[in-house]
């Protein structure tokens, strides 16, 4: 089944679920492997039980939701992403607006925000109360204002990476991300987040930086991320991937050998056992994913199959052992 040509697939991180109806069904219709994306992922930024993406994702150390997002083409290699993004629940589609009518690949900040409003993108509140909560009792010691933050933030967050593990909850890497192909044989990437938990202001992860967190070439494949994106950026990984398809690996040797270039990497950061995680697609339509974690699982669905399938992903550790 190595060289079947699968068309009209998408594959994508486990919360990426419930985005695969929509993206599906577009799908089925002969929609672009772009509408897909961008619909999957859509529908997981509106996600409330979803802390890691869109509206209700974890505040940076200040209490303020950033989200950061990325699209790319693989049939012409166009680009969009943005970044720091405040108060607009859907940065995928503010990417994808970049990409059609800009000469730019990134907007981040005041200045994706100005682009989005000049669009007629709606604002939202962004902060849940269930995200503040957690903000107040990690960052704020249940403070019942935040003054205190402001006024000493930086040794606050200084004093929070000393202690990172503790910060380490399953909420703190969130992100989305699927790959396409639809019945042409076209492939995008899409991938969104509201980054590292309790982050700096500012801070931007490899989610919305094309060759770090996203790529995809219609002649090779696709690879998206998700995990410690300063990592990811450092090794550009997602080009990585597709870059060692290019040089004729097989999709699982890809993966593998991208993964492996992450031991390479000082990070003392970088102590959680699912650190890193990858999905990709061939140019045939195949899929796999990868984790530093034995334990994670990546999500998977044909235009043929009446639901998604979860899988288990290639485990390859961040250290050896």
């Amino acid at each position: 089944m190595s060289h079947q040509d699968i068309r009209g697939v998408i594959v994508g991180s486990a919360n990426a679920r419930v985005g695969f109806p929509a993206a599906i069904e577009i799908l089925r219709a002969g929609g672009s492997a772009i509408d897909a994306a961008v619909a999957a992922v859509r529908a997981v930024e509106d996600d409330l039980d979803d802390q890691g993406v869109g509206t209700g994702g974890i505040p940076n150390i200040l209490g303020q939701v950033e989200l950061d997002a990325s699209i790319m083409d693989g049939r012409t290699l166009a680009a969009g992403a943005v970044g720091a993004v405040k108060r607009y629940p859907h940065p995928i589609e503010i990417a994808r607006k970049v990409m059609e009518v800009t000469p730019h690949v990134m907007l981040v900040g005041e200045g994706a925000e100005l682009f989005a409003r000049y669009h007629g993108f709606e604002p939202a509140d962004l902060l849940t109360p269930e995200a503040e909560q957690a903000w107040r009792a990690v960052v704020g010691g249940e403070a019942t204002t935040r003054s205190s933050v402001y006024e000493d933030s930086y040794q606050l967050y200084m004093q929070a990476v000393k202690d990172w593990v503790k910060l380490l909850h399953k909420e703190i890497f969130g992100t989305t991300n699927v790959i396409v192909r639809d019945l042409n044989g076209d492939i995008a990437c899409a991938v969104s987040t509201s980054g590292w938990g309790f982050k700096w202001p500012g801070r931007l992860g490899d989610s919305p930086i094309i060759g770090a967190g996203n790529y995809a070439d219609n002649r090779y494949g696709a690879a998206a991320c998700t995990g410690r994106g300063e990592m990811a950026i450092r090794c550009a990984s997602a080009h990585s991937v597709v870059m060692y398809l290019r040089h004729g690996l097989s999709l699982e040797e890809a993966l593998r050998q991208a993964m492996l270039d992450l031991r390479q990497l000082d990070d003392p950061f970088a102590e959680r056992h699912n650190v890193m995680n990858i999905v990709a697609m061939d140019r045939h339509g195949q899929v796999l994913a990868a984790s530093t974690s034995s334990e994670a699982t990546y999500v998977v669905q044909t235009v043929e199959m009446e639901t998604y399938e979860e899988r288990p992903r290639l485990h390859v550790p961040l250290h050896e052992v």
